[in-house]
């Protein structure tokens, strides 16, 4: 289906471009579509369909649910932006985006669509699409925290140096469960939210997933907190994981949570799930439930090892769930 892209993906309504001969006060392409369409068909007729008010995201469901849809397979609710160059100072929403081609941030317009996934055919339904757009009251809360930290960080050690080992004087714990939210929190949580409403409880959804921009604990307390889901993130290949402590409790004090840290190049083989070879390289799958000081909760990390038979080479990648 050919459509207007508009900020939203639910009703929107755009313009169009008329190009003009030189000394003719008609459209080129009016000319073209007087020429080849039949009775009734004009760029008038165009003009009026581009001006029209679509709920994209209601045509999107209901293409789904009527050819789609198929009620023994498992879906899974996916999130990913995309980021499209462009120059220039007017365009809405234009800012400066992380491009993962790019690997670096360029100026241009950011798009964010939620798809369902089905697992067996590995096949996305893209539903639910929204632009991007940076608002500075909404990430000022953010940003101002930031900008706190760093400030108090160079007065504590105004030579720049390490501070020393150990716990500050004067911390007190966090509560990891309460995070801040920022503008990108409540757009997602929106878009998902809109996303169940549509379904309807259609069938079950359990998990979303997300790319390692979002593997942190803010998404995740965010996706379990209010939308009831779990999050499938990635993280970053050198993350700080440590197995669970099994070993006998003090008496008295705190107990002990974090046990011995992942070596990444020795991971016990009772953790190895899967193995498998393709093409000189072999795939090693191991899953274990890890801790991360970062996370408030423990993780359900799986994580992959890649081989290269041949040269040796190997190369880890962690996903948490």
């Amino acid at each position: 289906m050919l459509g207007p892209m508009s900020e939203s993906d639910s009703d929107t309504s755009v313009g169009t471009n008329h190009r003009r001969d030189v000394g003719n006060d008609r459209s080129c392409d009016d000319v073209g579509y007087l020429r080849w369409t039949e009775r009734g068909g004009s760029y008038r007729t165009v003009q009026r369909w581009f001006n029209t008010v679509l709920p994209w995201a209601q045509m999107s469901w209901l293409f789904f649910r009527t050819h789609l849809f198929q009620p023994d397979e498992v879906y899974l609710v996916v999130g990913d932006e995309s980021v499209v160059s462009k120059a220039g100072k007017k365009t809405h929403g234009l800012d400066r985006f992380f491009s993962s081609i790019y690997n670096k941030p360029i100026a241009g317009v950011s798009f964010f669509t939620l798809s369902l996934v089905s697992v067996s055919d590995a096949v996305s339904h893209p539903l639910l699409t929204e632009q991007v757009v940076k608002h500075a009251e909404t990430d000022a809360p953010a940003k101002a925290k930031q900008r706190a930290t760093k400030k108090s960080a160079a007065k504590k050690n105004p030579k720049g140096g390490k501070r020393k080992a150990g716990r500050p004087k004067g911390s007190k714990n966090k509560d990891k469960r309460h995070v801040e939210w920022n503008g990108e929190l409540r757009m997602m949580e929106r878009l998902v939210k809109k996303l169940l409403e549509l379904i309807g409880g259609l069938f079950p959804l359990t998990y979303l997933v997300l790319d390692g921009h979002f593997g942190n604990n803010n998404v995740c307390q965010m996706v379990q907190q209010s939308l009831g889901l779990h999050l499938i993130s990635k993280l970053r290949h050198d993350s700080a994981l440590y197995f669970e402590y099994k070993g006998e409790q003090k008496k008295s004090g705190p107990r002990r949570r974090s046990g011995d840290k992942l070596n990444y190049q020795a991971i016990p083989e009772r953790y190895q799930m899967a193995t498998g070879q393709d093409k000189g390289i072999r795939t090693d799958v191991y899953q274990a439930t890890m801790l991360h000081e970062c996370f408030a909760d423990p993780l359900n990390v799986v994580i992959l090892v890649k081989t290269n038979l041949e040269s040796g080479v190997r190369t880890c990648g962690a996903f948490q769930q």
